[in-house]
């Protein structure tokens, strides 16, 4: 299986239709953020179907339209994946990040958790995933597989650094580049360290990014303090915002407290509105 074949695949599934609502969706106009992505119109659930098959061996073939992908051969390996990632096409991109995530997730299991050869696997996807971070551009292709990638790196053993301070570099070069794609991935990462109970990524990516400029960061900031208050506690969520509620975007303070009770989101909206903390717990 080559990358080729993938992606003449792929675009063998065009939909005309779906590719104007996703295109309008996903921002492509000019002065959008999504300018000049190209789309087939693709479905994930369509696009994950065609992972499946690309990573199997010996599968009945993938019947999604008159000409299935033929699958009597070896499965696509890693070194197809950055063509794939370089493709014009959305849908292709987010095939390759998702081969990588799953691939990932192979190499993950408790029983490979300190197997070497799982170590080298990893750290190879991960140098992978990052040297072509630019090319998830775009917020789903980011949140699809950032915390998959990068979040669940953070939390393994490694061959590439020598303890957290290192790890924390990599993650330092994203928030600080001047492309939006590589900011939110070090933000969107931290939900993996947050679902462990490990709060200390979230707070202080977030902090770090608190005054971006753009509407996507404020939402990804807040989403991620609301998922780090579900899986830490609400206790550190609302310590966070007490120090910076009177600074912080109004899009980032909504999401981070979606999941309180109508009277606590209230107080936390009237704190920011009035520039008082009065009544906030």
């Amino acid at each position: 299986m080559t990358a080729r074949e993938v992606i003449a695949y792929m675009e063998s599934l065009r939909n005309d239709e779906q590719r104007q609502v996703l295109m309008r969706f996903f921002k492509t106009g000019p002065g959008e953020y999504g300018e000049g992505d190209e789309f087939l119109g693709l479905k994930v659930p369509e696009t994950r179907e065609v992972v499946k098959a690309v990573l199997a061996v010996n599968k009945e073939p993938l019947d999604l339209n008159p000409e299935p992908l033929t699958l009597n051969r070896e499965p696509l390996t890693i070194d197809e994946v950055p063509e794939l990632l370089l493709s014009k096409w959305h849908e292709v991109r987010l095939c390759g990040l998702l081969i990588l995530v799953d691939r990932f997730e192979r190499l993950s299991t408790k029983r490979l958790l300190y197997d070497a050869e799982a170590i080298c696997g990893r750290d190879e996807i991960l140098t992978m995933y990052l040297r072509y971070a630019e090319r998830a551009n775009n917020w789903d292709l980011v949140d699809l597989s950032a915390p998959k990638i990068l979040g669940h790196w953070l939390l393994l053993p490694t061959a590439l650094v020598s303890g957290r301070e290192h790890k924390q570099h990599v993650l330092d070069d994203l928030a600080k580049s001047d492309n939006l794609w590589r900011q939110r991935m070090s933000i969107v990462c931290t939900w993996k360290a947050s679902q462990q109970g490990d709060p200390s990524w979230c707070l202080r990516y977030a902090e770090i990014h608190l005054h971006h400029p753009h509407d996507l960061m404020h939402k990804a900031v807040g989403w991620m303090l609301r998922e780090m208050g579900k899986r830490c506690g609400m206790d550190l969520l609302r310590d966070f915002l007490r120090q910076h509620v009177h600074e912080m975007p109004r899009t980032t303070l909504r999401y981070a407290i979606e999941k309180m009770s109508d009277e606590e989101r209230q107080q936390w909206m009237r704190a920011d509105v009035g520039g008082s903390r009065n009544g906030v717990r």
